[in-house]
């Protein structure tokens, strides 16, 4: 049982647009913190620049904003030093995909023990309103005045195509799933991608609206639970089942199918494959958003290989410090 309550990681007063998904992420992070149990000072939060990279100010954690996409190589830094360090990283889609791409996919690929936070509202907020790596074809923005004329990245591919082995997405607003994958998150020993949906009120607002509220998420979203079947709905009337290589959304005791034909999550599954479907999925095409931890995949970590290689070249070594160093070679006294 922890000891600490949300209180002991505030701090400051949150500066965003009333309504803004930040407040609700944050509230939820605070939870997650205290539920995790972890001291204060033995967590860091670090992120980069825009609007969802303020949230260091506003925890009582060792903490930093840094540069413009650059939040996973700083991240990446204090945990290889000092691998007892909790460490959350926060980026929105245009500081964490766009400057900060390149950063993001190599955390992954190295799998680095980090809890990368991602908050997706598919624009630019804080420089008032461009499109971003996340922004829809077609969508008109103060930089796009005409639509965009390309496809834009989605988080869980882009994750998936790092080598990722943790991804997991929630909508700022439920706090109780929030709360859940940042749990899980912390637990996951290695990169853990979090995609937080939420809206900017100002520039982007209703981006995320068909799963933004309660009952749309009981229309338009599923719950993805490990061990458990893929079922959605008001009550759980619907299913996904496999049809070819793809999936297909099943009314359950109609046409043939029963619960016995939906399929069973697997978030371990080494083959990525029914997972990164789950992730893809979208109402556009027919299918519920998937929201949970949709892969958890355990693997050997940077930071730890890292220290154990040094560990090991270390004892091959004659020498162990500088002055041992020096003491290697032939010595001379000059007098």
């Amino acid at each position: 049982m922890s000891n600490y309550t949300a209180n002991d990681y505030k701090k400051g007063q949150p500066r965003w647009c009333p309504g803004c998904g930040d407040h609700f992420f944050l509230a939820s992070l605070h939870k997650a913190m205290a539920e995790v149990g972890v001291a204060p000072h033995e967590m860091a939060v670090i992120s980069g620049i825009g609007c969802s990279s303020r949230l260091p100010y506003y925890v009582n954690t060792y903490a930093m904003q840094t540069i413009h996409g650059r939040a996973a190589s700083i991240a990446t830094g204090a945990k290889v030093t000092n691998p007892n360090l909790t460490v959350w990283q926060v980026s929105g889609d245009g500081d964490g995909l766009a400057i900060g791409g390149n950063h993001f996919i190599h955390a992954m690929r190295r799998n680095i023990d980090l809890n990368m936070i991602l908050l997706n509202n598919r624009i630019y907020g804080l420089t008032k309103g461009q499109y971003s790596p996340t922004s829809p074809r077609g969508f008109v923005s103060k930089s796009s005045p005409y639509g965009t004329v390309e496809d834009p990245f989605r988080p869980a591919e882009l994750c998936f195509g790092a080598r990722g082995r943790f991804f997991a997405r929630s909508v700022a607003t439920d706090n109780a799933e929030t709360v859940a994958i940042l749990k899980a998150a912390y637990e996951h020993k290695g990169a853990a991608v979090c995609e937080i949906l939420q809206n900017c009120v100002i520039f982007n607002d209703g981006c995320h609206d068909a799963v933004y509220n309660k009952e749309g998420r009981k229309k338009n979203a599923i719950y993805v639970r490990h061990g458990e079947k893929l079922v959605f709905g008001e009550n759980n009337e619907y299913g996904l089942v496999q049809e070819g290589f793809g999936l297909k959304v099943v009314e359950i005791g109609k046409d043939g199918y029963t619960i016995d034909d939906v399929l069973v999550h697997d978030a371990h599954c080494e083959d990525n494959t029914l997972q990164l479907k789950l992730a893809m999925m979208s109402p556009e095409d027919g299918f519920p958003v998937a929201l949970g931890v949709i892969r958890d995949v355990e693997a050997p970590t940077y930071n730890d290989a890292v220290h154990q290689q040094i560990a090991e070249v270390s004892e091959q070594k004659k020498y162990h410090n500088f002055m041992e160093l020096l003491e290697t070679n032939d010595t001379w006294e000059v007098k």
